[in-house]
């Protein structure tokens, strides 16, 4: 059987270049070259007979001398997380073509020299080798069955019998304070008033916050990681109240609101079990990521101003 030779015809280089452009934009396009080196030529004749010559088994596209293989294309198609479609593999190897050819052109051009590319290749280098490094020698604890059952069950212990869906707005002098519970006493908004004037937590969603609810008599350290001024504030709060004082807590004044209150919702193990494992999971990384730190630094000699 004959092949005929392979030949890419661009239609559309101003389209081809801007699915490119945004293929290395989203980040997953492999490079065509990493995988497949320029083939070893000795004369103009053999080049060309490599260009125009059938692709391999393997290939999906050739662009000069370098392979596009089909294992680039499904790795790419994959990194897209969209239907895979005949029109997708299109669309993304016109793409993987595209990228190719810019690679080819800078190459040709001498940009592997230029500094911010070394700077850049360097700084990848560096990301990569300390991510292997971390991966080999960060072995956080494994999180159990019962390590999970263990928070869920602390988390419960902490609840109360209400709870609460505040809004707070946090300035960071009296003044401020005092002119916003002015406003807010004529009859402002009070998320309009959060937009305005608040540095706290929720402030561009009109001051906001989660649900919460506390064990009363408020106790030290029973709080929901919340100051304990504002919890004792907020539990006592109707409805609708807000607070008739500023509170402060360190250099900033809060005022609280309460938005809604209702019985405490307490959700079932199974509903939560998975995200309190991811949490457990989280806390055990950072907490061998810093045992590793902490071993290296007793052998390194660190100087700091």
């Amino acid at each position: 059987m004959t092949h005929r030779p392979f030949v890419v015809r661009i239609r559309n280089a101003t389209l081809l270049a801007t699915l490119a452009t945004v293929g290395m934009a989203a980040g997953f396009l492999p490079a065509a070259h990493a995988a497949n080196r320029p083939m070893a030529k000795h004369s103009a004749d053999k080049a060309a007979e490599a260009v125009g010559g059938p692709l391999p088994a393997n290939g999906v596209a050739r662009v000069n001398d370098v392979v596009i293989t089909q294992d680039q294309l499904d790795q790419a198609v994959r990194a897209t997380n969209a239907p895979d479609t005949p029109a997708l593999r299109t669309s993304i190897k016109n793409q993987l073509i595209a990228r190719e050819l810019f690679r080819q052109a800078a190459q040709k051009q001498h940009y592997e020299s230029r500094p911010q590319v070394v700077a850049a290749v360097e700084q990848a280098k560096t990301a990569a080798m300390t991510a292997a490094y971390l991966r080999d020698q960060v072995k956080p604890a494994p999180v159990t069955d019962a390590d999970v059952k263990a928070k869920y069950d602390a988390i419960v212990a902490t609840l109360g019998e209400s709870e609460y869906k505040p809004s707070a707005i946090a300035v960071k002098d009296a003044d401020t304070a005092q002119t916003v519970l002015t406003q807010l006493k004529k009859g402002t908004d009070f998320a309009q008033l959060a937009k305005q004037y608040s540095q706290g937590p929720g402030a561009a969603q009109g001051g906001a916050l989660n649900w919460v609810s506390f064990k009363t008599p408020i106790q030290p350290g029973n709080t929901q990681n919340w100051p304990q001024p504002l919890a004792e504030v907020l539990v006592k709060l109707p409805q609708g109240g807000v607070s008739s004082a500023p509170v402060q807590i360190g250099d900033a004044y809060w005022i609280l609101r309460v938005d809604e209150k209702r019985p405490t919702q307490i959700p079932q193990y199974d509903q939560i079990k998975d995200a309190l494992r991811k949490q457990l999971e989280q806390v055990a990384l950072e907490k061998a990521t810093a045992q590793v730190v902490v071993d290296l630094m007793k052998n390194a000699r660190i100087q700091q101003q």
